[in-house]
């Protein structure tokens, strides 16, 4: 029998620094996963109810949510739509193997990741691992000895990796982190046609398949935001079959 909710698993002798929301009506799964990764030094808060979930990720965000897509009162995909009204934290879906519609889906709704049940827990820690490096580098963090990577200006734009900002006529523009990746793809070569391949390049890891049609939703998704701070935003060139281009100045 399962309950509606589990209580917030927390590590208690391991040095944390990032917290992991893991949601999932299966309590097997909520307490071998969790043990994992907090194991591998994560902080781990667990909800088996979505709508419990759903209250306590908004009050205090993670660093990264790894959501089941079929659960009872509000699905994973539901979750994440509610979830992305508010915050770009990253997320990963977990699903059976027979839900290709359902991954799809989500990826295109701005989930960084799905991993397909059954899976091991040294695939999914190494996913989680993927996605939060993956953050780390569009927000600019490096090695002490590297130095950070200065600002792209581009006309009206400007995206500032090291603090994972972006800016249109002086107005933020909150984007995810896949999104950010994208954009800073097409903004280092004005004028320059960037594929869809190429563009997939730039912002997922080469072990993770990402259908190329995704390309295009996350466009759309940047487009709307930046629409939302200017109406006549058009920079973002369609080349129709050959894939995308950011317009020059």
């Amino acid at each position: 029998m399962l309950a509606t909710r589990s209580p917030t698993i927390r590590a208690s002798f391991v040095p944390v620094s990032q917290t992991i929301a893991l949601v999932d009506d299966n309590r097997n799964i909520l307490t071998s996963v969790s043990m994992a990764l907090e194991a591998e030094g994560y902080k781990v808060d667990c909800y088996s109810d979505s709508v419990e979930a759903l209250r306590a990720i908004a009050g205090a965000p993670p660093d990264l949510a790894v959501l089941d897509i079929k659960m009872p009162k509000m699905d994973g995909m539901e979750l994440l739509a509610r979830l992305r009204r508010d915050l770009d934290l990253p997320v990963i879906f977990l699903t059976s193997l027979t839900d290709e519609t359902d991954e799809a889906l989500g990826l295109r709704m701005g989930a960084d990741d799905y991993i397909t049940k059954p899976f091991s827990l040294r695939l999914l820690t190494e996913r989680i691992r993927a996605v939060l490096r993956r953050m780390a580098l569009a927000s600019g963090m490096r090695d002490e000895d590297d130095e950070d990577e200065p600002p792209i200006a581009r006309g009206d734009l400007v995206l500032d990796p090291a603090r994972h900002r972006c800016a249109w006529k002086d107005g933020d523009v909150t984007l995810t982190v896949t999104e950010f990746l994208i954009l800073r793809s097409l903004a280092q070569r004005p004028g320059h046609v960037k594929s869809r391949d190429q563009l997939l390049d730039a912002a997922y890891d080469d072990n993770i398949y990402v259908d190329d049609r995704t390309i295009d939703s996350h466009i759309k998704r940047i487009r709307k935001k930046f629409r939302s701070v200017d109406e006549h935003f058009a920079q973002i060139e369609t080349l129709y079959g050959v894939g995308y281009r950011y317009k020059e100045a």
